[in-house]
């Protein structure tokens, strides 16, 4: 009898959560359980949609589709903490699983796509979809689901669905494997330096250097390591160009290193698995494939959106070159401008046209104060509150609770949150839920997380963000109301299943927030004295708003383009590197600064499929988010209680239970165009 088949999945801590408040009861698990627990809950699934498809009566929306919503609670449930494990807390042990499951799980759900007996009933349903009375949301979910099925190779034969399984297996593989390759990259990789190597680095930037070093056994050092909570104030604020090349060049080279951690090959690879697959589901290209569901539907739509923002984007960042080379030689460098000088003198350039830099702001963004004015914008627009419970055991001791609360006192959900960066987590900043919220069947109250990368201060200190840093904790926590606030009926609409196009609006919304000023006057407060930030020094910081955005767009345009050109070709290039840097050339990439993301360590495209041939949907939802927050503008309250409504009611808590566009135009009467996102970025 195997490991499995002892597992009783109705009282297994991974799937049957007698925590705190409805919490996992993480105290109970051990990283050994994984693999048993796995494979029962994927058999139990298996089982379940076995029966909805062998079922003899008619397909109705009750057997066939609500059935088939809510089968895999216990796969759902020990998946949503194995992925918040091995993304926040990894180990050899939990990677060594992810190895396993990822391709199993591709494995299982192929198999459910290419159920014939299964589609069989759903094409049935959508058959006769019109004579089924069915509500709005009710309608979307299967013809979503339908869609699903096509697009997982339920039409194809039967050697073309052995084929497809194939591709989707190998597929999850490489993408567990890049990601683990990236990670082990920045952990493996630390500078260390003493008292004396650290010219020009302000208090907070020495403070988390020496924090890391300690971290890693070097009491009395400082540490340079490739988290970018240290690596960007480091060559930012380092007068050591030596020191700032050596960092630059770990940084743009993980996933690059020629050994066991390379990811050349694994690149190489998802590409042609990629560009097959898209053949055998009949699309031109694995880019048309992908937005097929999305708002842009087509590359030529995306490419109409980056090519002038990334024209205007050179233009600015031609400008700025020529202003730094200014600077460079004032301070007495013969050198061309590399891109390990770029963040350092602009920074000086900062200074010079008004008069404040970064470090000036650091001293009142504390993180607390930065989660208050999350959560108050929220109470604010919303009305829904936050109390956090302590001494709840979650991944990591570092990881936070918090109860959610609607306007009149009842329970929204949970919200988790894990902001300091460590060895066991890879890098970036991310949402996830640990379960959605939806009425269907017994309905489900959301428990959403968010994970960020924060440098951990000394003990007794308190964590100083920049403004970069701020903005991303809006960011993270705009995706997190989105999954709080949800409020659909069906589970696969719920929270942030929406197309990639428009997830990114909730979230990059949220972040105009954090910089209206009566927000600031009450949250940044000095760390030492508590005083507000002084206005002087708020009406810099707002005037330099759009400061930098030519190095900016260029960094994130060149990235999205890349992501595009690996993916609109209708087969794969057989050397991504030179293809990368080919395609670099002839946009005419500027020399002194490189993609946000270069291919061995593009994260979003690589470790899985989730943002692949998508990496635009940030810029495209930022057409939105500038054209959304001028709603709010053009009222003069930046809290204005109707906007707010419509923005609750067709934004969060609509999830995909509608089109976006239909959601957009519900709330802001029409669809908008991308000036006003190009000025707010400062390019026209």
């Amino acid at each position: 009898m195997s490991a499995s088949q002892n597992i009783d999945l109705a009282r297994h801590p991974l799937t049957h959560w007698t925590g705190p408040l409805g919490l996992p009861d993480f105290t109970r698990m051990e990283d050994s359980d994984f693999g048993p627990v796995f494979d029962a809950a994927l058999a139990a699934h298996a089982a379940e949609i076995d029966a909805i498809a062998a079922n003899a009566e008619q397909a109705t929306v009750a057997n066939t589709l609500e059935a088939m919503e809510l089968a895999g609670d216990a796969l759902d449930r020990v998946s949503s903490i194995f992925w918040c494990r091995a993304g926040a807390h990894t180990n050899d042990a939990i990677q060594a699983m992810e190895r396993e499951i990822s391709p199993k799980m591709a494995r299982h759900f192929s198999a459910i796509s290419m159920n014939e007996k299964l589609f069989a009933r759903i094409d049935d349903l959508y058959s006769r979809r019109a004579s089924l009375g069915l509500d709005p949301e009710t309608l979307r979910v299967l013809e979503k689901t339908w869609k699903g099925f096509v697009r997982s190779g339920a039409k194809l034969d039967p050697v073309g669905k052995k084929r497809l399984a194939a591709i989707q297996e190998e597929l999850a593989s490489l993408g567990a494997k890049f990601g683990q390759n990236v990670l082990a990259d920045e952990r493996e990789w630390v500078l260390f330096l003493d008292e004396g190597d650290l010219d020009g680095l302000p208090e907070f930037v020495r403070g988390a250097m020496g924090q890391a070093a300690e971290a890693r056994g070097e009491t009395g050092k400082y540490a340079v390591t490739l988290s970018r909570s240290i690596y960007e104030p480091f060559t930012t604020f380092s007068e050591r160009r030596d020191l700032r090349e050596k960092a630059f060049k770990a940084f743009a080279g993980r996933g690059e290193t020629g050994g066991e951690t390379d990811n050349a090959s694994i690149v190489r690879d998802t590409l042609s698995l990629r560009a097959e697959k898209a053949r055998l589901l009949g699309y031109d290209s694995y880019a048309a494939l992908k937005l097929d569901d999305t708002m842009a539907k087509t590359p030529k739509a995306v490419m109409e959106l980056l090519e002038p923002v990334w024209n205007k984007a050179r233009e600015k960042a031609a400008a700025d070159e020529t202003e730094l080379q200014r600077l460079a030689a004032a301070a007495g460098s013969n050198d061309k401008l590399a891109a390990w000088d770029w963040r350092f003198y602009q920074e000086k350039l900062r200074a010079e046209k008004y008069a404040f830099d970064e470090a000036e702001l650091k001293p009142y963004l504390q993180l607390e104060n930065v989660i208050k004015a999350c959560f108050d914008v929220a109470t604010r627009l919303f009305g829904i509150t936050f109390k956090e419970v302590p001494d709840v055991a979650a991944w990591h001791p570092d990881a936070r609770v918090f109860e959610v609360f609607n306007a009149d006192g009842s329970t929204r959900g949970l919200f988790l949150a894990d902001y300091f960066a460590r060895q066991s987590k890879r890098s970036g900043a991310w949402m996830s839920a640990l379960q959605s919220g939806y009425r269907l069947g017994k309905g489900s109250t959301p428990i959403i997380y968010n994970i960020m990368n924060s440098a951990k201060p000394k003990a007794g200190e308190p964590a100083l963000l920049s403004l970069d840093e701020a903005k991303t904790l809006f960011h993270e926590f705009g995706h997190a109301l989105h999954g709080m606030l949800t409020d659909v009926t069906w589970p696969s609409v719920a929270g942030t299943s929406v197309s990639r196009d428009f997830v990114e609006l909730p979230s990059q919304l949220y972040e105009h927030w954090l910089t209206v000023p009566a927000v600031l006057e009450k949250h940044a407060l000095h760390y030492k004295t508590g005083k507000p930030m002084p206005k002087a020094l708020l009406d810099k910081m707002l005037a330099a708003k759009t400061f930098g955005a030519g190095f900016a767009t260029v960094e994130f345009a060149s990235s999205a383009l890349v992501d595009m050109a690996y993916h609109a070709r209708p087969d794969a290039p057989t050397e991504p590197a030179a293809f990368e840097a080919e395609t670099l050339e002839k946009l005419g990439m500027p020399d002194a600064i490189v993609m946000r993301h270069r291919t061995p360590h593009f994260l979003h495209v690589f470790s899985g499929e989730g943002y692949s041939a998508g990496y635009y949907s940030y810029m495209w939802s930022e057409v939105l988010d500038a054209d959304a927050f001028a709603a709010f503008e053009e009222t003069g309250d930046a809290f204005n209680p109707g906007m707010a409504e419509k923005l609750r009611k067709h934004i969060y808590a609509a999830g995909g239970s509608a089109d976006p566009e239909e959601l957009y135009k519900a709330f802001r009467g029409k669809l908008p165009s991308p000036e006003a996102m190009m000025e707010k970025r400062g390019l026209v």
